[in-house]
């Protein structure tokens, strides 16, 4: 059990925070990066088999059942020739991932040294060939591709609209999956995200040619902004990464950096003990401000040399284009800058933007898209859900922020109404005393240091329970902020006014939307009674203000740039859930919290084994990236700032940068990185009665290259628990040797594959069945070691242990708990 106390992880002072610099607010003094061990490094081989165009960042990668490659073009500079001048999606013509777990189906690419190589997309192999750009013409010439509309049909663009804007439209593709609408998968929709302001998601025809090549159906692709059931939904913003769920429909993600309510490290709790939000406050208190995204400079402004960033300020841009977008009537506005008239008609409830969305029914000719309320309010990059179809795993974007868990009370396409789905939000606890300067008396490596994770929960709610929480907050506009912040008349002068409300916020947060004291109110029932005790009216704090309830029950909202996280399709028990985070600094590398390693800016790849209940507890890193103090020829071949991750169907990771222009390489560009983890040989976790076995399979996760031998013991922890009482291995091999100790504590095996039965490219290949005897109840390890295993041609492979678990329990008994396993934690209830 985990300290819970709300201000564990509070070291500085509240009044030293207080008009503190933005360095000192983010994270006290975050080290100075030096020559960190391990950085860079893989546990594995990476590949770069693509380098993007000048200005862009590698996005949105898919790879089809036949192997095809596609990613987004997002954002390139305009100066790049033609068309890699222009934002869009498109695949690698004439190439096709083997998928059979090896790097050699493709020649490394070199890095992009001449102006002609950065300012075009190149790869190892085939030819990036464009299925649509954004702003081509689309259905029927009504719409542009990655554009989104008012209830009218007029574009939301500067053609159209001035004032701020997240990003011009049609210029930021993101996250791509495709859902196949026949069976051998030759054809169906490309589903595309675009991170703007308002959100988007465009759906595109694909089907492939009698040749093997894709194309696309542009006069039949829509944008689902567009749509009824998207406007009836509130729209989204900033759809960033996503996923395909496990029910065949595309999950995108709502990347609303705005939805932070205290700066970097600080909590709410220290905005209600100061008595001023004054160098604490973040940008969704100022989110029906009149010109919300001039907040930064507003504060600028009024406190001179006391003031501070409002962390998520810039990402404010383009709430005035969501509200035009909902139907609201354009208020007078200056050239790309807001005016200060408020608007007073239609206006976005913050409350309403910050989830995942389940595009259901996407073949139809209008999808329905579900939002998840109850997975978290966040930036969220991308969700994972797992193959129980209850378990999901989310990365929120941004400089201290979370990693969090769902899990559902049920699989989630059981719900006949998905409005129905009901589950428990967990926001993480690292514990691990090497992970903590403090604790561990030195700062050590991120490459030698895993995360040992506990998860917190925070509450449990229903999708429908919780959108009528928000229901409470529609209606609230821009002359709501003026009214009940101002006494000054903004009719009569507005400067006056808004400067009043602005300052009136600061002092005693926006009284439109969830107070301070309603968050601490239930910070403090959390810890006296426990999550699922609080007051009715309270229950919603977790799930309209997840990250700040989080930090003011002591999680560890520390990381920066929690970007991508996915696990192979189907991924059970055994299998990996990797996590990138971009930047492995700022709150990751200070002196308070619980996380307090060295600092590598060029980030890290962890990677997390499901157990049996689909609970991850230790996160362990497999690739780091470069410290930015780094020479060329060290980083130029490193993987820099990981953006998304896409796991392929042979365990390989594609792991996508965006650090344009960063430093420490010879060139600017980001590139996708294929890596190819080391050979696992593991031994599942199983449960048997008391006197009674059970079965328990040790398996190679790939094979690319076959198998000839392989020799290895397992060993169990604790026999009083459970002993092997026998092995065996599977018909087809050889077994030079399968022996027992005679204390049942270790079995030797040495296995053979003299006729080639294990065919190169096999995956999940059981070399042993161990048999296991409950003793006594309990738990207890089991480990494997593998002293060789060499190739079809006698190759010896790089190869890791993985440990299992055996669970012994009295006859009549289950200990199969899902999502209440191990790392769940409660707090204690006074």
């Amino acid at each position: 059990m985990v300290d819970l106390t709300r201000r564990t992880l509070i070291s500085s002072t509240v009044a030293a925070a207080l008009g503190a610099s933005v360095a000192g607010v983010a994270s006290g003094e975050e080290v100075a990066e030096t020559n960190t061990p391990g950085a860079p490094s893989v546990k594995g081989s990476l590949k770069r088999f693509s380098s993007t165009a000048f200005g862009a960042e590698v996005t949105g990668p898919f790879v089809f059942e036949d192997g095809s490659l596609l990613y987004s073009l997002q954002h390139p500079s305009e100066d790049n020739q033609p068309p890699f001048d222009t934002a869009g999606v498109g695949y690698f013509s004439g190439f096709q991932f083997e998928l059979d777990g090896d790097n050699d189906d493709f020649d490394e690419l070199s890095t992009p040294q001449s102006d002609t190589e950065q300012r075009q997309i190149r790869a190892a192999d085939g030819e990036y060939t464009l299925f649509g750009q954004g702003r081509d013409e689309i259905n029927g010439g009504t719409e542009r591709l990655g554009v989104t509309q008012t209830p009218d049909g007029t574009d939301i663009s500067w053609d159209n609209f001035d004032g701020s804007q997240y990003g011009a439209a049609g210029t930021n593709p993101d996250c791509n999956q495709f859902v196949p609408s026949n069976d051998d998968g030759t054809e169906g929709y490309l589903f595309t995200n675009w991170e703007n302001s308002p959100g988007n998601v465009s759906r595109i025809p694909l089907s492939k040619t009698e040749d093997g090549e894709w194309e696309a159906d542009l006069e039949n692709a829509i944008n689902l902004a567009n749509t009824d059931p998207f406007r009836e939904l509130g729209g989204t913003r900033i759809n960033c990464y996503g996923d395909r769920s496990p029910w065949n429909t595309m999950i995108s993600s709502e990347e609303n950096y705005a939805h932070v309510r205290v700066s970097l490290t600080t909590t709410v709790g220290d905005v209600v003990e100061a008595g001023t939000g004054k160098g604490l406050l973040g940008a969704c208190q100022f989110w029906n401000r009149p010109n919300p995204a001039g907040i930064q400079s507003a504060v600028d402004e009024y406190y001179g040399d006391e003031s501070w960033y409002v962390q998520g300020s810039w990402a404010m841009k383009g709430v005035e284009f969501l509200a035009y977008y909902l139907g609201a009537e354009q208020v007078d506005q200056g050239v790309y800058g807001s005016t200060m008239d408020p608007i007073g008609d239609t206006y976005p409830n913050p409350y309403r933007y910050g989830y995942h969305v389940d595009i259901r029914e996407p073949t139809a000719e209008t999808p329905q898209p579900i939002k998840y309320y109850v997975m978290g309010r966040a930036a969220w990059e991308s969700p994972n859900i797992q193959a129980d179809e209850q378990t999901v795993y989310g990365c929120s974007d941004g400089d201290s922020k979370g990693i969090y868990k769902f899990v559902a009370d049920e699989p989630i396409p059981s719900y006949d109404d998905p409005m129905d789905v009901e589950g428990t939000l967990y926001a993480p606890k690292i514990t691990n005393d090497a992970a903590n300067a403090a604790e561990a008396g030195t700062r050590n490596s991120p490459a030698d240091t895993p995360l040992e994770i506990e998860w917190l929960e925070l509450g449990h709610a229903s999708n429908r329970e919780i959108e009528s929480w928000i229901a409470e907050y529609d209606d609230i506009t821009q002359v709501d902020y003026l009214e009940t912040h101002a006494e000054t008349d903004w009719e009569s002068d507005l400067d006056a006014a808004l400067e009043e409300a602005d300052r009136a916020v600061v002092e005693n947060g926006n009284q439109n939307y969830v107070t301070n004291e309603e968050i601490v109110e239930w910070a403090e029932q959390y810890e006296s009674k426990g999550p699922d005790k609080v007051d009715e009216d309270l229950r919603k704090i977790p799930f309209l203000e997840t990250r700040a309830a989080a930090k003011e029950i002591g999680a560890s909202i520390e990381f920066n740039k929690a970007e991508g996280v996915d696990s192979i399709d189907g991924a059970g028990p055994g299998d990996f859930v990797y996590f990138g985070i971009s930047s492995f600094n700022d709150d990751l590398a200070n002196e308070q919290g619980d996380i307090q390693l060295d600092r590598v800016d060029g980030g890290v790849v962890y990677r997390a084994e499901l157990e049996p209940d689909y609970n991850v507890s230790t996160l362990e890193p497999v690739i780091v990236g470069p410290d930015f103090t780094d020479a060329p020829a060290d980083a130029d071949g490193a993987l820099r700032n990981i953006d998304n991750l896409y796991v392929m169907d042979d365990g390989r990771v594609l792991c996508c940068e965006d650090g344009f222009g960063g430093p420490a390489r010879s060139y600017p560009n980001d590139c996708l990185y294929v890596y190819e983890p080391n050979l696992v040989v593991d031994v599942a976790s199983v449960e048997t009665a008391i006197k009674s076995t059970a079965e328990a399979a040790v398996t190679a996760s790939s094979l690319p290259d076959g198998f000839t031998a392989a020799e290895m013991t397992v060993s169990v922890e604790d026999a009083r628990v459970a002993d092997i009482t026998g092995v065996s291995v599977p018909e087809g091999l050889d077994a030079a040797e399968a022996t027992v100790s005679g204390d049942g504590t270790t079995a030797t095996i040495s296995v053979r594959d003299p006729v080639g039965t294990v065919q190169a490219g096999a995956m999940d290949v059981t070399l042993a069945t161990l048999e296991l005897t409950g003793q006594s109840k309990g738990q207890t390890e089991l480990s494997v070691t593998v002293d060789s295993l060499a190739d079809e041609g006698g190759n010896a492979l790089d190869v890791e242990g993985r440990t299992g678990q055996v669970t012994s329990i009295p006859p009549g008994q289950s200990d199969d708990k899902p999502g209440k396993g191990p790392g769940v934690c409660r707090p204690e209830q006074n």
